[in-house]
């Protein structure tokens, strides 16, 4: 393969044939292509099935400034035209013109007829062509060069999102091969209905069932380890109850509907996830990953990673939104990927320059006396380690040093981090199976995890917002409380979420899915000096605000930050 990619000209070959049978309207689209040609003839496939994997082996050794900024291997603009080219491909093969059958593994005679081996061919470019545009868009997360929506097929009907959510069919092929084709909001409905159906068959929606916890909050992650670590697979997907237990050893009031749950998520991962502890690190830019050093610090830490892995898998099992930003290159692990010399910027961005200087310089590299061994400093502990077997004795050479900054890349990024990722990956696949996530990326996994970094929509929890005990959508305090809303910082806004939801973000598709829906019901009867004086209160298992008629804007903003900000308000009635 790295003789065809960098010894040939047949990617450069290939390339322009394809250009030009695009600009000359031969390709200007699919079925236009498949019209000219015999039903099995396999042409306009053979220099895909070549094209593809060659390419893709060229992505794995180019680095960013090759791939941006020099047009190594192809320039930006050409690769934003062979992506519509391959996007238009892949999308009549897997759904216009779809094989009857996915499975390329099956032995063969000799004696294949011809309509067989343009099924195999046709089989083996829908692979290579995904795996290529798939690159692709993993180049487009880390520097945006064309927009996310130029992997998407041009039209997905709602009969597709109904089939692909069915085992077996063309629709569920797709989402498995290709999920970039499909809308990302189409892919969360369908992540959506996946944990609605595994959450009803565990009893997850039943209030007084499921197992029970005493958490006291100053020992929030010890007494949730202790308690929670041993769960069985099917007691994790069950409902969860917490009793929450005060500095003063006294059990807090308040039956958990759900509401005292959410707020036990946002805690537990506050506190499990803080670099402070210890099992985490951050990178230059404050993503999370796991600690390589973490083992010097805690003697049960893997247990702790299979367990806080099950936590995160929990929060999206249950659709609890996380402020948890985790180092691509680590979201990766959860995928189960490969990380290369590329990623390496996310995590040490001074290291990938000094790896970079070594891979364009220009003079004998044996003279700066670099052997295959790497330093590692783990709280002032510096250990030496080979990355070759004999690696000490090893000069870095003008010869070897592609082979030296792979291996380096290599260990920082995925044999560090091995046993910690490896734990964590087990205890998130006890609740979340790969194949639900593996219709996601990683910028958009981060998405699931947390949601979306702009500020609350309050127009759209407005819009979704039901009212009771007096008030409607028309009320004069009513109102009041919207544009008080609206005045508020995002900070504040987040506050009141989780006042009235137990958690401070809102649903990943919008308060339209927020269940049950939001509701705000009077609060005091008619209006009083007894009635007024009362602060907003919350049910957050019923995401229900109970909200006095205050008489003027100021009134109700004043009582209802002093609520939010105090948390005085956790009533469960």
């Amino acid at each position: 393969m790295t003789v065809l990619a960098y010894r040939t000209e047949l990617v450069a070959v290939l390339w322009n044939y394809m250009k030009r049978c695009h600009e000359n309207q031969k390709w200007s689209s699919m079925p236009s292509v498949l019209a000219y040609l015999p039903a099995d003839s396999p042409g306009w496939l053979l220099p895909l099935v070549v094209f593809c994997p060659v390419y893709k082996h060229m992505l794995t050794i180019v680095d960013n400034e090759e791939f941006y900024e020099r047009g190594k291997p192809l320039s930006l603009q050409d690769i934003r035209l062979l992506i519509i080219i391959l996007k238009q491909a892949l999308w009549q093969l897997l759904w216009v013109n779809p094989l009857t059958q996915h499975n390329s593994g099956k032995s063969v005679s000799n004696d294949l007829s011809k309509k067989n081996r343009v099924d195999l061919i046709q089989n083996r470019v829908g692979v290579v062509v995904a795996e290529l545009l798939s690159q692709f868009q993993d180049w487009n997360n880390r520097q945006q060069f064309t927009s996310s929506t130029d992997f998407q097929a041009d039209t997905v009907s709602e009969y597709f999102i109904t089939q692909a959510i069915v085992e077996g069919t063309r629709a569920s092929y797709i989402l498995m091969q290709a999920p970039f084709l499909i809308p990302f909001t189409s892919r969360v409905k369908i992540f959506t209905t996946q944990l609605a159906t595994a959450r009803q068959s565990h009893g997850s929606e039943e209030i007084f069932a499921g197992n029970r916890f005493r958490i006291r909050r100053d020992h929030i992650l010890d007494d949730a380890y202790n308690q929670m670590s041993a769960l069985s697979e099917d007691d994790l997907r069950g409902p969860i109850r917490v009793t929450f237990v005060n500095e003063l050893g006294v059990e807090e009031a308040g039956i958990d509907g759900g509401g005292i749950f959410k707020d036990f998520m946002e805690k537990i991962t506050l506190a499990a996830f803080d670099v402070q502890y210890g099992l985490f690190k951050e990178t230059v830019d404050h993503m999370l990953y796991p600690n390589p050093g973490s083992g010097m610090i805690h003697g049960q830490h893997l247990q702790f990673f299979h367990f806080l892995g099950s936590l995160l898998a929990k929060a999206m099992f249950e659709g609890i939104l996380v402020d948890l930003p985790f180092a691509t290159f680590f979201l990766s692990k959860l995928k189960q990927k490969y990380n290369y010399l590329n990623d390496l910027p996310s995590l040490d961005p001074e290291l990938y320059r000094h790896l970079i200087f070594l891979k364009r310089y220009k003079g004998d590299i044996s003279d700066l006396e670099l052997y295959f061994v790497i330093l590692n400093n783990e709280y002032g502990e510096r250990t030496e380690e080979e990355l070759l077997p004999g690696g000490k004795d090893m000069r870095v050479t003008n010869k070897n040093v592609i082979t030296f900054i792979h291996l380096v890349s290599n260990h920082r990024l995925n044999f560090q981090i091995r046993q910690q990722s490896s734990h964590f990956l087990r205890g998130f696949q006890q609740l979340i199976p790969r194949e639900w996530i593996d219709m996601f990326n990683e910028h958009e996994l981060q998405v699931l995890i947390s949601g979306s970094a702009d500020s609350l929509d309050i127009d759209d929890l407005r819009e979704n917002t039901n009212y009771s005990g007096g008030y409607n959508a028309g009320h004069y305090v009513i109102d009041m409380f919207w544009e008080v809303m609206k005045s508020f910082s995002t900070e504040n806004q987040k506050k009141f979420l989780k006042f009235v939801t137990g958690c401070s973000r809102g649903p990943l598709l919008g308060f339209k899915y927020l269940e049950p829906a939001f509701c705000i019901q009077r609060a005091g009867g008619s209006v009083s000096n007894e009635a007024v004086d009362r602060l907003p209160t919350s049910a957050t298992c019923m995401n229900l605000l109970k909200l006095p008629p205050y008489q003027s804007k100021e009134q109700l903003a004043t009582k209802l930050m002093y609520s939010i900000s105090a948390e005085a308000g956790f009533d469960l009635s």
